[in-house]
């Protein structure tokens, strides 16, 4: 049978959601925006929450927010996606890549505080694939004065010893792209404990105005406005935020079912030539993908494989500095984790309303196809199959 790569949730129920906004006064931000932020807010235990357009225009907005730009150097990982070093590439920032855990594939610690110069401003850990990065390990590795804005795309109902994302870090961002843990197609957030930076954020987000639409028109009259700092255009309609407040609500019932479709991927994996992220004490990962590497140079061949079998796959992802934008910099020849594991990996499907039967077809054909490449010792076969 074909099994997608990942296959949305929304029923048709959201549409009278997004018809209750087509009969309001507001298409672009508004009430509903407010709302979600609200439960944002109650969720991450945080006192500040933006919605944003996007995960990129969200981080733009708070580099562009703490005043990061020209001369300056951000730290990011060089396993990620590279939205997380360009956003510091388009705010006119230095990104300085250091490389992964060899176990975790989260960002090496004692690397990151050895790649701190006088030029440091910030630095993005990268919850990678649902695991947090120790956020507070991470701020008594560097010096205060280092911003650490947490890259929280693929974590939005993850913790670290019950801790949530933003609740220590400076800023923590996320997104609600198609094929994220909740979603409204495209969109994003921002979470902080910072007063000063959520008030920022208010004009970096719509372009560095003092006053957004519900403001410019308050009391029945135009309201002058003023720009006083560069802003981007990352507000989030309520066209879309709409469809995320029920999502919230069912998080964790979501998750719930991420980590037991993960765990049988384990178990049935297990014994393979096959490896994975390992999870670290107190942590609950988000289980956004699952993604395995393949050995000896093997990936592309796998991928083919499950292509023809009519099973979805995608990388996620190689590493930053092997992208030709990024091939130039001064770190690109010293990250062999980040490279080994970009040209190994490979995503099984992953999502709640993945059936049984499906995840066992996708096990099946990997376990075959290993069984091909590598055919001794034997592997065994998928459990319950």
């Amino acid at each position: 049978m074909a099994v997608p790569f990942y296959r949305h949730a929304l029923s048709p129920d959201y549409a009278v959601r997004v018809a209750s906004v087509l009969g309001s006064a507001f298409l672009t931000t508004g009430p509903e925006g407010a709302r979600v932020e609200d439960l944002l807010r109650d969720f991450f235990a945080v006192p500040h929450a933006k919605l944003t357009s996007s995960w990129t225009q969200g981080a733009v907005a708070t580099l562009l927010a703490m005043g990061i730009g020209p001369g300056d150097e951000v730290i990011v990982p060089a396993m990620t996606f590279a939205a997380t070093a360009n956003v510091v590439r388009l705010v006119g920032a230095t990104p300085v890549f250091v490389d992964s855990d060899p176990n975790t594939l989260l960002i090496d610690l004692a690397l990151a505080a050895a790649a701190v110069t006088e030029r440091t401003r910030a630095i993005i850990p990268v919850h990678l694939y649902g695991q947090m990065v120790d956020i507070p390990a991470l701020r008594a590795a560097i010096p205060s004065s280092i911003r650490i804005i947490e890259d929280a795309a693929h974590c939005f109902e993850g913790s670290r010893n019950g801790r949530r994302p933003g609740q220590d870090g400076d800023a923590a961002i996320f997104s609600f792209y198609a094929t994220k843990n909740v979603t409204c197609g495209e969109g994003g957030a921002v979470v902080t404990r910072d007063p000063l930076l959520a008030r920022t954020l208010v004009q970096t987000v719509l372009h560095g105005m003092s006053a957004g639409a519900a403001q410019r028109f308050q009391g029945g009259t135009y309201n002058h406005w003023d720009i006083d700092r560069l802003g981007t255009k990352a507000n989030l309609p309520d066209l879309l935020a709409v469809l995320l407040a029920p999502q919230i609500d069912q998080v964790e019932v979501q998750c719930a079912r991420r980590e037991a479709l993960s765990r049988r991927y384990e178990s049935a994996l297990a014994g393979t030539p096959f490896t994975w992220p390992a999870m670290e004490p107190g942590v609950v990962s988000a289980r956004h993908l699952f993604p395995i590497h393949v050995p000896d140079g093997r990936r592309d061949d796998m991928l083919r494989a499950l292509g023809e079998a009519r099973i979805g796959t995608t990388v996620n992802y190689r590493s930053v500095p092997t992208l030709t934008l990024y091939r130039d910099v001064p770190e690109a020849s010293s990250l062999p984790v980040a490279q080994e594991w970009g040209e190994g990996t490979l995503s099984l499907p992953l999502f709640p309303d993945l059936r049984i039967d499906e995840q066992d077809e996708v096990i099946e054909t990997v376990l075959a196809q290993a069984s091909a490449f590598w055919p001794k010792p034997a592997l065994r076969t998928a459990t319950g199959r």
